[in-house]
């Protein structure tokens, strides 16, 4: 367990296994994004909006807040987005002032283009696991999950 000061645990990040493959993982993971918004062509919020989208309807100003942009920035995002056909905008349902940004199907063919191989390989993946260790894994991740969010906490 880590305890103490900082610097007493400078080179133990590695120290087993399982940690060295967490690291890893998000380095990967860090890296995934930006090689697949350059091979679609789009710059990298542009592929993050398509995935944020890619669950449902958003209001420009929620999509800004998820990308951690101005709302000035999420319009030009949206703006491409609507010029290459991935998204179109649309009066809200209740409220006439607002719109909601959705995903056309050329957006989400586009995400599932190039998402689809690595889905692929993580589910044979995951049908290799047992029930018992799919709950250890899954139980692994999500602690980590937590771990990593508390230092998005604004």
């Amino acid at each position: 367990m880590l305890t103490g000061d900082v610097d007493d645990y400078r080179d133990d990040w590695g120290a087993s296994d399982s940690l060295q493959a967490l690291r890893d993982l998000t380095d990967a993971a860090a890296a995934t994004r930006p090689a697949l918004a350059r091979r679609a062509g789009m710059s990298h919020s542009e592929l993050v909006a398509l995935e944020h989208l890619f669950a449902g309807p958003l209001g420009p100003a929620e999509l800004a807040r998820r990308l951690g942009v101005t709302t000035a920035a999420s319009t030009t995002i949206i703006d491409r987005l609507v010029e290459r056909g991935h998204v179109r905008r649309t009066p809200h349902a209740t409220d006439r002032r607002r719109t909601e940004v959705g995903l056309t199907d050329s957006g989400r063919r586009e995400v599932l283009t190039y998402l689809m191989p690595m889905f692929q390989q993580l589910e044979e993946l995951d049908h290799e696991l047992t029930d018992e260790e799919r709950a250890v894994v899954t139980r692994y991740l999500r602690r980590a999950t937590r771990a990593l969010r508390l230092l998005a906490l604004d």
